[in-house]
């Protein structure tokens, strides 16, 4: 095995282990936005948990390149009717959160 190989490998490694541990972030972020956004509506977030719609690079306001990423969810208010939200975060940070019916700005 050559050393170049070697540095190749262990760098693509890094680069993957840092996007999975980035991506477990955003993704608790989301689920929490979410949560707390049902609770505080009188809604039931359905599963308790979110699924990446999209993700793309977008700079931030300091000009900073972040990963952008699209959570959608769904929730109840009576366990029969089913509606869909979704949450857009940039880097960790909750820039959108929207449920049917209205949209909901989170700091």
């Amino acid at each position: 095995m050559s050393f170049s190989f070697l540095i190749g490998f262990l760098t693509v490694s890094g680069i993957g282990l840092w996007f999975w541990r980035d991506s477990l972030g955003a993704r608790e972020q989301a689920r929490a936005a979410t949560s707390r956004a049902c609770r505080e509506t009188g809604m039931q977030l359905l599963d308790d948990t979110v699924a990446l719609e999209r993700l793309w690079p977008r700079r931030d306001r300091d000009g900073r390149l972040k990963l952008e990423r699209l959570y959608v969810f769904e929730f109840t208010d009576t366990g029969q009717r089913r509606y869909v939200g979704s949450v857009l975060l940039l880097g960790w940070r909750v820039e959108l959160l929207q449920m049917e019916g209205g949209d909901l700005l989170v700091p």
